[in-house]
């Protein structure tokens, strides 16, 4: 005789596989439908690219790493924040536009801590190869 509920049962056959199907399908259609991701990931790889040209050391690339992947996640949470506003209400609300812009704040203060870090990290190295 099982002890659990239903929905207990139903939760617990949920695979984990499954469950990393689920977050990759969300990132992958976030890609596809949201313009300021696709610009983060596209900045994101020229850091990347940058880092290894210059070659940064392993803490700034820890503290790159950090940076680049709260940026994307602010931005994963602000288009799921959006979304689910919008199901709540199409008409508009006060509130709801508060909870979107809010959220675009996150995204915003976290975008310019991370310009921040990028100055601190490169603008010294490229200022040392201009000045010879």
């Amino acid at each position: 005789m099982s002890m659990g509920s239903p929905d207990r049962n139903h939760k617990k056959k949920i695979t984990l596989l499954r469950s990393f199907y689920y977050a990759i399908s969300g990132i992958s259609s976030a890609i596809k439908t949201e313009r300021n991701l696709r610009i983060h990931l596209t900045l994101s790889l020229l850091v990347i690219f940058l880092g290894f040209a210059f070659s940064i050391t392993r803490i700034e690339w820890l503290i790159v790493i950090l940076v680049l992947g709260g940026m994307l996640c602010a931005e994963l949470i602000n288009t799921a924040i959006e979304r689910v506003v919008d199901l709540a209400t199409e008409e508009y609300h006060p509130l709801a536009k508060q909870a979107k812009d809010i959220a675009a704040g996150a995204v915003l203060l976290f975008a310019v801590t991370s310009v921040v870090v990028g100055i601190v990290i490169f603008v010294p190295r490229i200022l040392s190869i201009l000045s010879f």
